[in-house]
């Protein structure tokens, strides 16, 4: 699938010799691009103070396209193609038609996760990160927060990927190596009140340390949580000591934080089973509690059922579970259940405000839009959320999850799915029909047709 990149912003400089040059900024812990072309950026939005504070890393476009020729030496003529020079003076329109065109090479280039684990890949983003923000490669001591809100202290470098220090944390709290998958590192805010917010997941080439010293969040820590949607795939972890005992911790934490939602009945037996410290129990019973294992997003707001409607959000088990805050502050729960969700797209909607540093303020939130059947037609739901690039993930993250069960039963369908396990490769045919859906108008109510499920249709384009 395909990562997040965007450019929507743009600034004109000189350089010290009267050339002029164009920095484009957008939301990430990216990679701006220089020269009288673009940037490359990857979303990174940080909540605080109730604005997205983004970092972009300036990059000249013939740094990228230096990059572009390495990864051709490797990968051959299956890459996308890359945007052509101008040995000209470029106009506007030529400068964001590249723009465009980088932007479309970023998104595709992306799309084969072999390029991602690609070393030329990987350095060419690590370096970016730490020349933008000054940092020497040196020894390091880095706290990673377990689900209990204890820390374990790990010496890393200060250019190891999060894909690295996952393995160095892994290695010392003992969960098994071939587990890693199930796994990931989180950018997380504890609040005030014992408030929890996921921040963002750390991509695997991102770099942990830069990652936290960069970001304008107080109180933000670098924490390992389990990184599936699936509350099924508990049974893959455990027989791992380690495993169950970061399971455990997290089915705790989720129910203190009322992510998850347990009846009465169900709270009194497994308080009996916390006490008898009988893990396996607690989370046999845990997986029937709602919302186990969902994660759940800040406050944020949508345009269902009409325009600026509160809404608080938990995504997991192939839905999004949307508690709605109406007009009359009376509250509705809807469910958008992923069979029948078609595509999405992350937007940007704020302004620069700040251009002379890495650090970016941007005066608006990001919003998410999905395609989504109503009634037997498709219809557009909006969530203007500063998480939306999280919530992202979370979708694309159900939607492989059903892809590998889906060729489990069928040995015809195949997918690669390089988070859970990098040694195993599935694949699928994918339709090439591209679909452009106009935005359609809401309706009233949802109500879905039992027999409305259109996983299949689903492509890669689309997401």
């Amino acid at each position: 699938m395909k990562m997040h990149f965007c450019i929507p912003v743009s600034q004109q400089r000189s350089d010290a010799l009267g050339g002029r040059y164009v920095v484009r900024p957008g939301p990430g812990s990216g990679w701006a691009g220089r020269g009288p072309v673009t940037m490359l950026t990857y979303p990174s939005a940080y909540p605080g103070r109730g604005v997205c504070v983004c970092s972009c890393i300036p990059v000249r476009y013939s740094q990228l396209h230096d990059w572009n020729e390495q990864l051709r030496r490797v990968f051959g003529n299956c890459l996308p193609p890359f945007p052509p020079k101008y040995y000209l003076a470029m106009t506007t329109a030529m400068a964001d038609e590249r723009r465009n065109q980088l932007e479309q090479y970023l998104q595709n280039v992306t799309m084969d996760p072999n390029v991602l684990r690609s070393d030329v890949f990987v350095e060419f983003l690590k370096l970016a990160q730490l020349n933008t923000f000054d940092i020497t490669t040196k020894k390091a001591y880095l706290d990673i927060f377990l689900p209990n809100e204890e820390s374990i202290k790990i010496e890393i470098i200060t250019s190891d990927t999060a894909e690295r220090v996952l393995e160095v944390a892994s290695h010392k709290i003992g969960l098994c190596r071939e587990l890693l998958g199930y796994f990931g590192l989180f950018l997380i805010e504890f609040g005030k009140e014992g408030k929890l917010s996921v921040v963002k997941k750390l991509a695997d080439f991102e770099l942990p340390y830069v990652s936290l010293g960069s970001s304008e969040v107080e109180n933000c820590k670098v924490g390992l949580r389990k990184w599936y949607m699936d509350p099924s795939l508990d049974s893959m972890l455990m027989d791992c000591r380690a495993a169950l005992d970061l399971l455990y911790m997290q089915a705790i934490q989720d129910i203190e934080k009322e992510w998850a939602k347990p009846t009465q009945a169900q709270r009194q037996k497994l308080a009996a089973f916390q006490e008898e410290d009988s893990q396996t129990k607690f989370l046999e019973l845990a997986r029937e509690v709602q919302h186990y294992g969902y994660l759940q997003l800040d406050p944020c707001t949508c345009d269902y059922p009409e325009p600026g409607s509160g809404a608080v959000l938990s995504v997991g088990n192939n839905e999004i579970s949307c508690c709605i805050t109406l007009p009359d502050s009376q509250t509705q729960d809807v469910i958008f259940q992923m069979s029948r969700v078609k595509c999405w797209q992350v937007t940007f909607l704020g302004t620069l405000l700040d251009v002379d540093g890495p650090q970016r303020t941007l005066n608006q939130k990001l919003e998410l839009r999905f395609q989504y059947s109503e009634d037997s037609c498709w219809q557009w739901f909006v969530i203007y959320t500063k998480q939306a690039f999280l919530l992202s993930s979370c979708l694309k993250k159900m939607i492989s999850e059903k892809m590998v069960k889906l060729a489990a039963k069928n040995p015809e369908m195949q997918i690669e799915v390089p988070e859970q396990s990098k040694s195993k490769k599935y694949h699928i045919q994918q339709s090439q029909q591209k679909d452009y859906s106009s935005f359609l108008s809401r309706k009233s109510k949802i109500k879905i047709a039992k027999d409305d499920c259109v996983f299949g249709n689903i492509k890669e384009e689309d997401l």
